[in-house]
């Protein structure tokens, strides 16, 4: 029985403007698991996003639970998530945050060098990655000399440096065009399946649904429709 990457149990966050208060998840129970890629759709103010944050510890619940390989996220401290953050889970954002003065290469080792990870350990990683995602010749260029989707591609390989459980996107196909966040979507796939990873996508975008094992619909803070894609 393959246990899932993470999950969460009767999940729900409250925010609160003034005194009016603001259901934003009504208690979303959902599991997503190793090697499968997964979309999460809804309209603007659904609870996608939210639910993403939460997920990626970037928020704490109202209420309800978290599990990430097994472990209770909703009674760690700050310094457990924060470590957790740097070893389990990894995100790629619409904008890529690459830092402009390293080239690909330096930009996918940074996270190995930061957890202290040897040097030989580090350069066989980065290669590998640069191959998973398709950038062994452009290894020596910095972000500016990179397409937008050249830069997104060494973002995802940057995210799964330190082979976390769980990759989080945050609508990583929205400022490229259709070709182009094609082949993003697809180095995504490739990452959940050679790696191993629950890879989970936010997006409006119906052509990434296409290519997700499953797509999920999320409105007023409920999920309210699962399908899953042959082949």
């Amino acid at each position: 029985m393959v246990l899932p990457a993470v999950e969460t149990v009767n999940l729900k966050k409250t925010y609160y403007l003034g005194k009016v208060r603001v259901p934003a998840l009504r208690g979303v129970s959902v599991k997503f698991f190793p090697g499968e890629m997964a979309v999460i759709m809804g309209p603007s103010g659904s609870g996608k996003t939210t639910l993403l944050n939460l997920m990626g510890t970037f928020d704490r619940p109202t209420s309800g639970k978290i599990y990430l390989d097994g472990q209770d996220l909703t009674r760690m401290s700050e310094g457990e998530l924060t470590r957790l953050r740097r070893e389990k889970i990894g995100f790629v954002f619409q904008f890529y945050n690459l830092i402009p003065v390293l080239t690909a290469y330096e930009n996918l080792e940074l996270p190995m060098l930061i957890a202290g990870k040897p040097k030989e350990e580090r350069r066989s990683r980065t290669e590998e990655l640069l191959r998973l995602v398709g950038l062994s010749q452009r290894a020596h260029h910095r972000p500016d000399e990179l397409s937008g989707g050249e830069q997104q591609r060494v973002a995802i390989g940057r995210a799964l440096a330190n082979r976390p459980s769980l990759l989080l996107a945050d609508e990583p196909t929205g400022d490229l065009d259709t070709k182009t966040g094609r082949e993003v979507v697809e180095v995504l796939r490739r990452a959940a399946k050679e790696e191993g990873v629950a890879v989970i996508v936010v997006t409006h975008d119906p052509k990434v649904a296409e290519r997700a094992d499953r797509v999920l619909e999320i409105r007023d803070g409920r999920i309210v429709g699962e399908r899953r894609n042959r082949g």
